[in-house]
Formats: structure tokens, C-alpha cells, sequence
């Protein structure tokens, strides 16, 4: 298969990555009303956790150090940002989430700048000046304050930048699956303390049909298969890319959001949305003087 083909069926796995997150932005709102946040991350990452271990079983003589550790990296930052977009959920509505969310591909080049002393192109300012105006669009209902569900959301995306950047480092230097496999128990153990930490209850909930469809199809199609399929399909596309594609999430989730939860948006809100998003293709045009 030649490069080009390789980076095309990369690109296109990714997109279902995207949908698959979007979809279920609505779901992990709805479990949430009724199950405490880390929780239902612990029931959601414990499953998808046992369900990689019996994926990778083969792979486990590859298991060395630098899987471990750089796992447990890409655990923190992915627990971080599922729970400060989980508690945003609580806090706000799934559209908006998603949306914020989606700055992520505009924070990658900057902590591409911080940390790896990249060159940041003129376009990337640009967009992200304009993605301040859409945030203000989006999020503003008449009062000068950010609330604390977009805050959260804010911070997640930062979070899900260094996840996207650090994946694409550590996927080459090690076996894919069991950087998943480790990245997946950090988050598990992580959320297991919290939730015996802050929660009110870990595992005398009520399982009832509204948390089983989210943990379940969370775990298998937004969490299995989607970090499996983003890990190993980086190799062979780049974070920016990745983050491009990754902002088709929010589109999936207001697009879900409006058909099957009846959220509305104000006009104003959807123009600040699609500024947004016009910031994020608008910071990856790339100038040949740049």
C-alpha cells in the first residue's frame, strides 16, 4: 500500500473516530444526570480496559518499560479531559461541549511552539483570534461571564491537544496496543480513586437501561475502538491532521444533539459555533512564504 493510500485510510479512520465521539455526547449526558462522574469514567474505561487486555493478549511479551510509562502520560492527560468534559456536561449542554471541545486543533500548534520550539504560521493567529469571537458568540447569553460548564470545556480541549500530540511521539517508539492497554488502566485507577474520593456511590448504582447503553457503547465504540483506532492510525498522518479531523466531532454532536435531543441553539449561538469552526480550517491554511 503506498504512502498516500496509507495516510488516506488513516484519515478516514479517524473521521469515524470523530463521529463516534460525537454521537455520544448526548448519551454520557443523559447517564450523568444519575451517576456521579468519575464513576461512570470508571465503569466506562474499567470495561474498555478488560476489553483491550483480551484484544492484546498476543502482544504482551512486547510489554516494556516505555509502554508503561508513556501510557500512564497519555492516561493522565486522557483522564483529565474526559473528566473536565464529563463535569462540563453536567454543567452545560452537549452542543456547546463538543464545540469547545473542538479547540483542541487550534491549541496544538500553540503547545506545538511551547514545548517542541515549532514555528507558529501566521494563520494559526489569525484563527485563533477569530476562535475568541465565536467562544464570545457561543457561550454568552447577555452577561459578560464564561460559565463553568464552557470553562471546563475550555481546559478539556487543552487537555485532548496533548493527547493527540504525545500519541503521535510514543506510537512510533512502542507496541500500539499495549500503549492503549496502559493508557486505559491509568485512566480506570485514576477515576476509581476520584470516585471513592468525591462520589457519593462507585458500585451500588442503579443500572438501569439509560447508564448501561452509555457505558457500553462508550466503552466499545468511543473508547476501544476509537484510541486503538487514533493510536495506531497516527503513525502514518500528523497531529495537526488529526486535530483537523477531530473537529468533526463537535459537528456530529450538535447534528445528534439537535435530531435526537431536541437541543436548540440561538442564532447567535450557531454563527459563533461556525466561526469556530472557520477558525479551525482557517488556521491550517498554510501560505508558501510561511
Amino acid at each position: 500500500m503506498t504512502k498516500k493510500l496509507l495516510e488516506f485510510r488513516a484519515d478516514f479512520l479517524l473521521l469515524t473516530v470523530a463521529v463516534a465521539w460525537g454521537i455520544t455526547f448526548l448519551m454520557v449526558q443523559d447517564a450523568i444526570e444519575t451517576v456521579p462522574v468519575y464513576a461512570f469514567l470508571f465503569w466506562r474505561f474499567g470495561i474498555a480496559t478488560i476489553l483491550m487486555a483480551i484484544i492484546s493478549y498476543k502482544y504482551f511479551n512486547e510489554l516494556n518499560k516505555e509502554s508503561i510509562v508513556y501510557g500512564i502520560i497519555l492516561g493522565i492527560f486522557l483522564f483529565s479531559g474526559f473528566a473536565t468534559q464529563t463535569f462540563g456536561l453536567s454543567h452545560t449542554k452537549s452542543s456547546i461541549i463538543a464545540f469547545l471541545t473542538g479547540l483542541n486543533v487550534i491549541i496544538v500548534p500553540f503547545l506545538a511552539f511551547v514545548i517542541f520550539k515549532q514555528h507558529v504560521r501566521r494563520m494559526v493567529f489569525v484563527g485563533s483570534l477569530l476562535a475568541v469571537i465565536g467562544l464570545y458568540m457561543l457561550t454568552m447569553s447577555g452577561k459578560l461571564t464564561i460559565g463553568l460548564g464552557e470553562t471546563l470545556g475550555m481546559i478539556c480541549a487543552a487537555f485532548f491537544a496533548l493527547q493527540i500530540m504525545f500519541t503521535d511521539i510514543y506510537s512510533k517508539k512502542t507496541n500500539v496496543f499495549m500503549l492503549v492497554l496502559f493508557q486505559f488502566l491509568t485512566v480506570t485507577i485514576l477515576s476509581l480513586i476520584f470516585s471513592l474520593s468525591l462520589d457519593s456511590v462507585t458500585f451500588k448504582l442503579d443500572f438501569d437501561y439509560i447508564f448501561l447503553k452509555a457505558v457500553i457503547v462508550t466503552s466499545i465504540f468511543a473508547t476501544v475502538y476509537a484510541f486503538l483506532i487514533q493510536t495506531y492510525m497516527q503513525q502514518f498522518t500528523t497531529p495537526t491532521k488529526t486535530a483537523i479531523i477531530f473537529a468533526m466531532e463537535p459537528v456530529s454532536a450538535g447534528i445528534f444533539g439537535y435530531f435526537v435531543g431536541n437541543e436548540i441553539l440561538t442564532p447567535i449561538q450557531i454563527y459563533g459555533a461556525a466561526l469556530i469552526l472557520f477558525a479551525v480550517l482557517l488556521a491550517e491554511i498554510k501560505f508558501k512564504k510561511e
